[in-house]
């Protein structure tokens, strides 16, 4: 019987660089999408799929991050006493994602690579299973894109990616799976991962996107890979390589969610989760829709920003 999911890693100790110099001084995940930084949809993501136990792996210069979600007693009550009910119960609602995600930060010591993140949290979790998440990824879906993973890999008792449906324009932007066997349900036996293939050589139209169960195999593998970098100082190491050297062998699986994702972490992938998130908010939805439609229309000139 498969091991409840109840952990989680962030890793967060990138530099943001296709990002600057927006991200020069402001963590990358700090950046607001709709009326929240990008980091804080991740965390909600995970608390609402039952995660009680969340890493986020830092970096220096990252300190806004814990700043946000560190509870401010202080700051709360003097908006009580100004008046201003709304702002405090706000400020203490996301003060309280710290002790329902028993929020936990690490910093990152190590080789260059994603991998080294997740194995620097993983020492953490013993021999349990968790989840792996980007913070710069947004998901909207009507069952949170984690607890889409937990079901898949409680299904299967293995290792299980994230994927998203592509246009074959774009397999030279992702990791691309080499699928074995479609189930049914989303659900596919997968034997490894082909990185930012050509259109015409990928192996399937699905993509690998941020989500992740990551399992003592696979940090077996990461260990490995960093015995190697440690003995030769020479490359990075990469989740994808850990995951495709346990499937050579073992079972994988990718999970297709369903749901609409978001990355951020180019100029303009940012700026269309901006604009979806913006577009969609109950409050100020309506009215950005009708003012951009007054400002898109051709009869009307539209002012430059910046």
């Amino acid at each position: 019987m498969a091991t409840t999911i109840r952990k989680a890693v962030i890793p967060a100790a990138g530099i943001g660089s296709r990002l600057l110099p927006l991200t020069k001084a402001t963590p990358k995940e700090m950046l607001p999408v709709g009326d929240r930084p990008v980091i804080e949809h991740t965390v909600r993501e995970l608390i609402d799929s039952g995660i009680t136990d969340i890493t986020i792996v830092v970096s220096d210069h990252k300190d806004l991050i814990q700043s946000h979600f560190r509870p401010n007693p202080g700051l709360v009550a003097q908006l009580r006493l100004d008046g201003k009910p709304g702002y405090a119960d706000a400020v203490e609602e996301v003060g309280e994602l710290s002790r329902l995600g028993h929020i936990t930060y690490l910093d990152q010591h190590g080789p260059y690579g994603n991998g080294t993140p997740v194995l620097c949290a993983a020492r953490r979790f013993g021999d349990e299973p968790f989840l792996v998440m980007w913070p710069d990824d947004v998901f909207v879906a009507q069952v949170p894109r984690a607890q889409q993973l937990i079901k898949a890999y409680e299904a299967t008792n293995s290792p299980v990616l994230a994927l998203m449906p592509m246009e074959a324009a774009d397999s030279v932007r992702y990791g691309v799976p080499v699928v074995k066997e479609d189930l049914g349900g989303g659900q596919l036996r997968i034997t490894g991962l082909v990185e930012k293939p050509k259109p015409d050589d990928a192996p399937s139209a699905y993509a690998a996107v941020g989500g992740y169960v990551i399992t003592p195999g696979i940090v077996d593998e990461l260990r490995e890979q960093t015995r190697r970098w440690y003995e030769h100082r020479t490359g990075e190491v990469y989740l994808t390589d850990a995951i495709n050297a346990y499937a050579a062998s073992r079972a994988v699986y990718g999970q297709v969610i369903d749901g609409t994702w978001y990355d951020t972490g180019s100029p303009l992938d940012y700026l269309t989760a901006q604009l979806a998130a913006a577009f969609n908010h109950p409050d100020y939805g309506p009215v950005l829709r009708a003012q951009f439609a007054r400002d898109l229309a051709p009869s009307t000139p539209t002012a430059p920003i910046g």
